[in-house]
């Protein structure tokens, strides 16, 4: 139920406050666009991986950069986030449709990759097209989606609660 209640603070927060919660989210991108990017560089010395060198590099360095820039001023980060998440969802589109192609008869479902890929893409090119449109609206989902979260997980817990505790 814990969880249920902080979802829902945090989705009436957003939904409150959608730009000073693109702050944080700034933040939270540049967090995972890091983590995404020194995973890539160690990738580099990894024999087995298909996807090119070169590629991975480039990858990994523009991964590293914006994760850097946006941990380190968030706030500036969320007025033009949107353009350099765009940016970098075409690449990370672009980049699984190639490794797709790569191992697709080392792996079944590799389709679905591919798919996230070009997803990818076409979501990089709407934030392209208007950025603090895709801004206010992605607030408001994730904000809505921290509700429908919490009041699940309030659910959850209220039916689990009827339950006899295991005994030991």
């Amino acid at each position: 139920m814990l969880f249920g209640l902080i979802g829902i603070a945090f989705g009436v927060l957003t939904l409150a406050r959608p730009f000073q919660a693109l702050v944080a989210m700034a933040w939270a991108f540049g967090i995972l666009a890091l983590a995404d990017g020194i995973a890539s560089l160690l990738a580099m010395f990894d024999r087995q991986v298909a996807i090119p060198r070169l590629m991975l590099l480039f990858y990994a360095a523009l991964s590293i950069a914006f994760g850097l820039i946006a941990i380190s001023n968030p706030k500036a980060t969320a007025g033009i986030l949107f353009l350099m998440l765009a940016f970098w969802l075409i690449l990370a589109g672009v980049f699984r449709i190639v490794f797709a192609i790569r191992v697709r008869k080392e792996m079944v479902g590799e389709w679905l990759v591919a798919l996230s890929g070009a997803l990818a893409i076409v979501l990089g090119i709407l934030f392209l097209r208007n950025p603090m449109i895709g801004l206010f609206t992605t607030a408001v989902w994730i904000g809505i989606g921290a509700l429908f979260y919490g009041v699940a997980q309030i659910a959850a817990g209220l039916r689990f609660r009827k339950h006899a505790p295991l005994a030991a």
